[in-house]
């Protein structure tokens, strides 16, 4: 690659100077990159070409590489290679949350069968964990390697072990296997957002948002798998005194269907995916030549435009602090978490990020273990059957796949951005949780439930594309990782707190709807808003 020492020559450079030499370089010149980037400003209606962290006097060799990649992938704009990458890395969030549901689908009725001893919530503590682990192992590991490595790997550890946790034998043993499910997943979360992202040409990233569509579709396949097999009394036992495999198949039949539908995704996307490494990563790492390799593949496949060369980004200068000079070494961590902070502005947003993660982390599990004691004690009567419980599981979860789809829409409004979809979501759920403490009735239950999942999900999809947005690409799945990795911590707590708690107290439900509310606020105050510009 070639190297310059000083990077003001860049295209990116804003000074006086630069611009009068790189007028003099050009002129005459109707096929130079400067003036095929005037071209196409001129003709973009919807992104000014401003990238988010342009300003944050990060590495300017970086910098001005960046916007030139920006300027490739709007040329070559959406393909069919996005609407793969929408549909599979989308599957791929619809299996985050269907494996994070399982093991509170399952937990009854395997309990039951092992005798109910044992750590009660001890299946929640596992996923939990397993995602924490996991999402700090990929997010690290993908900043440090790449993207596609855990990309490809991640679902397919997640499908493996929900299959081989279907046969266990006791509680300890299915405690494991659902820990290696969240470790899998945690890492998936992490990279589904990322991934697409790095491929998305700027007047597209709004499809980030409306792509968490997909968690509501896995929270609805797993209330409709459960409904299926947790019904009939001939694969559920109705006593731990009569409990046997034999007797209580229900919920493997979870495990083994919803394992095999991940396998057949994980399956997908190897063959039909086949991901290349992601250009803002290669960028990151110095990987010019792969970068504008990859680039020109997509375009020349989709018979579109490219004018990025070797040439171009070589003239930016060097990259430097991205990496360390030797990658799997404490040293090359500190690089990645030194970056989240490079600047005040970044580290306040990385900070802001990282609490909204915890507070609803910590907030939304909360409200529901103390929920139904704070009901009971109102006097709500609900009386509901198994085939009743299972039907409004289904329809809630159902529900929750159209707040994204109305955030994706909010979030493209100059008016409101991410941020202020962000505050309205936090809003409305506050507001419905208040609603659902007056609830006496089936009719009651299910319809606030109902609203609860949609209007959560618009914060919460909102947040889960914002988060990669604002970060810097060399790190972005580091912080991207941390973030969920907060929210799993949170997540552990809440059931412990469960064990430990009074639930029939009030206090706790009205401090769940204030962190929502604050949630909100934050949101409102976050420090970047990506509308209009692109991701760096």
């Amino acid at each position: 690659m070639t190297s310059t020492p000083t990077p003001t020559s860049s295209w990116f450079s804003k000074g006086a100077e630069s611009r009068q030499e790189q007028s003099r370089d050009t002129m005459g010149n109707s096929k130079s990159p400067l003036m095929r980037r005037s071209r196409w400003r001129r003709s973009s209606s919807k992104i000014s070409g401003e990238d988010i962290l342009a300003l944050q006097d990060l590495d300017p060799a970086l910098n001005s590489k960046m916007h030139l990649v920006n300027d490739a992938i709007d040329d070559i704009g959406w393909t069919p290679y996005h609407t793969k990458l929408f549909f599979l890395n989308g599957f791929g969030y619809a299996v985050d949350s269907l494996v994070l549901l399982l093991q509170s689908v399952i937990a009854g009725p395997a309990y039951r069968e092992f005798g109910n001893r044992g750590y009660q919530e001890g299946l929640t503590v596992a996923v939990y964990s397993g995602m924490l682990i996991g999402a700090l192992f990929w997010g690290f590991g993908a900043d440090i390697v790449g993207r596609r490595y855990a990309f490809n790997l991640s679902l397919l550890i997640c499908s493996l072990s929900a299959i081989i946790a279907g046969g266990m034998p006791s509680w300890a043993s299915l405690g494991f296997f659902v820990s290696l499910i969240g470790f899998g997943g945690g890492g998936n979360l992490v990279l589904d957002t990322t991934v697409f992202l790095e491929y998305l040409p700027g007047s597209k990233q709004w499809v980030l948002t409306m792509m968490a569509a997909w968690w509501g579709l896995g929270q609805a396949i797993t209330g409709l798998i459960a409904w299926g097999f947790l019904v009939p009394t001939r694969w559920n036992c109705a006593s731990v005194d009569t409990c046997t495999m034999a007797n209580n198949m229900g919920w493997r039949y979870v495990m083994f269907t919803s394992g095999a539908l991940v396998l057949v995704l994980s399956i997908l996307r190897l063959t039909i995916i086949r991901l290349k490494e992601t250009p803002k990563y290669l960028l990151g790492a110095g990987e010019d030549a792969k970068v504008v390799e990859t680039l020109q593949y997509l375009a020349g496949k989709y018979n579109r435009p490219c004018s990025l060369t070797l040439n171009q980004l070589g003239a930016c200068g060097l990259v430097t602090g991205t990496h360390s000079k030797n990658r799997f070494s404490i040293g090359e961590t500190m690089v990645h978490l030194r970056g989240l902070f490079a600047t005040h502005t970044i580290a306040v947003s990385t900070v802001m990020i990282w609490l909204s993660w915890a507070m609803v982390g910590l907030a939304y599990p909360l409200f529901y273990v103390f929920l139904p004691s704070y009901l009971e004690a109102r006097g709500a009567k609900l009386d509901l059957s198994q085939f009743e419980i299972w039907r409004n599981y289904a329809l809630t979860n159902f529900s929750s796949i159209f707040g994204p789809l109305l955030a994706g829409w909010l979030c493209n409004l100059s008016f409101l951005g991410r941020r202020y979809t962000m505050l309205i979501g936090g809003l409305m759920t506050a507001g419905f949780f208040v609603g659902y403490t007056q609830v006496r009735t089936a009719a009651q239950d299910v319809g606030i439930s109902c609203a609860i999942a949609f209007s959560l999900n618009v914060y919460y999809g909102t947040l889960y594309a914002y988060t990669p947005e604002v970060l810097p690409s060399a790190h972005r799945a580091t912080g991207n990782g941390i973030a969920v990795a907060c929210n799993r911590i949170m997540g552990i707590l809440s059931a412990v707190i469960a064990t430990v708690a009074d639930t029939s107290t009030v206090v706790p439900i009205f401090i769940c709807v204030g962190l929502l509310a604050v949630m909100g606020v934050v949101a409102a105050l976050f420090p970047f808003e990506p509308y209009g510009r692109r991701s760096s």
